[in-house]
């Protein structure tokens, strides 16, 4: 066990960390917000209009991503439902409305398939090798689904750090604590010993209901985002984490 500082805040006896992916360890806010618009243009093709309000709902305001938005914190399954909300009220039938925006999201990932990989944030894989190093088990709980999350620790040579890969597929979303408590029995650690880190509000949710031992939130550049002010602390990049003891 050790002790990790961040800022003025001291969390002892930790074992893990577990770390969201998107906007936390890589730098996925442009690739995001083409992915949404190209989901979007896919939709208002087949059915005019919809595309201001579903932008609007994805969090897409013109080149800008909003971090609390659907794009930035949720699921595809959670964006796909959304879409099809927009759709159904168009009146269409509801599983028509789910196929359409399916076909639609299958269409932006074909057009998408080539695209620039994101860069991971600076600093962070040797934080990330600073950790493992002490002797912490480092996971990745993500949004995303668990194979873009495999693909990410492959991508960018983590396997030696990262025991736990996991994604949202079929299960519960965040800020449901379930996906909290099973990561951490994948890793063998108990949730008391185990600190979340992330971007979002659902990240801080997710892992103070299933009782982790601390909250770290992070916004690149600016800690005092606002949607972190329930976090133990806030940082403006992963290298405030310290090991004190």
């Amino acid at each position: 066990m050790v002790t990790i500082r961040c800022r003025e805040v001291t969390f002892p006896n930790i074992q893990a960390v577990i770390f969201d992916k998107d906007g936390t360890l890589e730098n996925s806010e442009e690739y995001l917000r083409n992915l949404g618009q190209k989901r979007v243009r896919a939709i208002d093709a087949q059915i005019p209009g919809v595309g201001d309000p579903l932008l609007m709902a994805f969090g897409i305001d013109g080149d800008k991503l909003d971090p609390t938005g659907l794009m930035a914190v949720g699921s595809r399954r959670d964006s796909e439902i959304a879409a099809a909300a927009y759709i159904a009220e168009t009146g269409r039938g509801w599983l028509e409305s789910l196929a359409l925006a399916r076909r639609a999201f299958e269409e932006a990932d074909q057009v998408l398939k080539n695209a620039t990989p994101s860069p991971l944030f600076v600093g962070s894989l040797e934080v990330l090798q600073f950790l493992s190093a002490a002797g912490l088990k480092l996971g990745i709980l993500s949004a995303a689904n668990t194979s873009q999350v495999q693909k990410f620790v492959k991508r960018h040579q983590l396997n030696n750090y990262i025991q736990l890969e996991m994604g949202v597929d079929e299960g519960p979303s965040k800020p449901d604590p379930a996906l909290f408590l099973q990561a951490c029995e994948r890793l063998g650690v108990e949730p008391s010993a185990t600190l979340m880190v992330g971007d979002s509000a659902g990240d801080i949710e997710m892992a103070r209901r299933a009782g982790a031992a601390g909250c770290i939130g992070i916004c690149w550049g600016k800690a005092e985002a606002a949607h972190l002010e329930a976090a133990d602390v806030a940082i403006g990049q992963l290298d405030e984490m310290q090991i004190i003891a």
